[in-house]
Order: C-alpha cells, then sequence, then structure tokens
C-alpha cells in the first residue's frame, strides 16, 4: 500500500471514531440519575464533653445519616456518649434530667420516647453508632444532645435547622 492510501485510510479512521465526539446527544431516551443516598453528617465527641458539630442545616424530607464516633480514651461507664434527637418545641432542659436518672436505659428515658426522632445509643471508647433517618418536613430548630450525666450542662448539645 503506497504511502498517500494509508494516510487516507487514516484519516478516515480518525474521522469515523471522533464523528460523534463533542455533539449533542438528541436522542428522546433520558437517562435517570441514580439517587444519591442520603447524605452523612460526621460527628466527634471525647473526653472534653463536646461535640465536633453543634449545628446541622438539612432540607424538609432530607434522608441523613449522622455518625457518631466517640474518640474518647476514658470508659463507657464514666465517659459515654450518645446523640439524642429531639422534636422542634421539647423542653430539652426537662428531658434531660430525666434522661439522669435512666441509668438501667443508657439515660434514654422510656417514659420520653415520644419526644425522639432519631437515636445513636451510648457509644463506649473508640467505638462509632450512626443512625439514618429523614428530616422533619416542619421548618425549624431541633435540638439534640448526650443524655449522659452532666454533659448537656456543659455544652453537649447543639441544632438540626430545618429550611
Amino acid at each position: 500500500m503506497n504511502l498517500n492510501l494509508r494516510l487516507l485510510c487514516a484519516s478516515a479512521l480518525i474521522a469515523l471514531v471522533t464523528s460523534g465526539c463533542g455533539q449533542k446527544d438528541t436522542s428522546s431516551t433520558a437517562t435517570a440519575a441514580a439517587p444519591a443516598g442520603p447524605r452523612t453528617v460526621e460527628i466527634t465527641a471525647g473526653d472534653n464533653m463536646k461535640y465536633s458539630l453543634t449545628a446541622i442545616e438539612a432540607k424538609p424530607g432530607e434522608q441523613i445519616t449522622v455518625v457518631l464516633t466517640n474518640i474518647g480514651t476514658q470508659p463507657k461507664e464514666v465517659m459515654g456518649h450518645n446523640w439524642i434527637l429531639l422534636k422542634m418545641g421539647t423542653d430539652v432542659e426537662a428531658f434531660d434530667k430525666a434522661a439522669a436518672l435512666a441509668k438501667a436505659t443508657d439515660y434514654s428515658p422510656a417514659e420520653l420516647s415520644g419526644q425522639v426522632l432519631a437515636q445513636i445509643p451510648l457509644l463506649g471508647p473508640r467505638k462509632s453508632g450512626e443512625i439514618t433517618f429523614t428530616v422533619p418536613t416542619t421548618p425549624g430548630d431541633y435540638p439534640f444532645l448526650c443524655s449522659f450525666p452532666a454533659h448537656f450542662q456543659v455544652g453537649m448539645k447543639g441544632v438540626l435547622t430545618v429550611k
């Protein structure tokens, strides 16, 4: 095959391969985007009795997974951490006082369970827990706290703002 014919064949092949490049697809078949799944919010808590994150913003009806990791070193019996999301308008101080008396249920008062929207159980050192939930559809502020005795009082709390 002579050189001119080879160049002509190569040019034709390149034109064929690249003929669709950069052109818009005008076909009538649309591919639906795959659902993104829940958004993950990671929070750590340690022996300093503080959450690493105290404010979460969310859209009404959004799916969220909260992952809590206890990065502390003290035993669960003296420095356990949980994450409890309460209904908007809940008296958080009253909930916390009842929780302090609920050692048998890891400081989650059964009689007030109707005020809880989502919860990660009490975690010991170097343990993680998670909860996936649907954000309430009513805009507003939803409090969350660690209900281990004295943790809420020293500031282990936050707010999920729905807007």
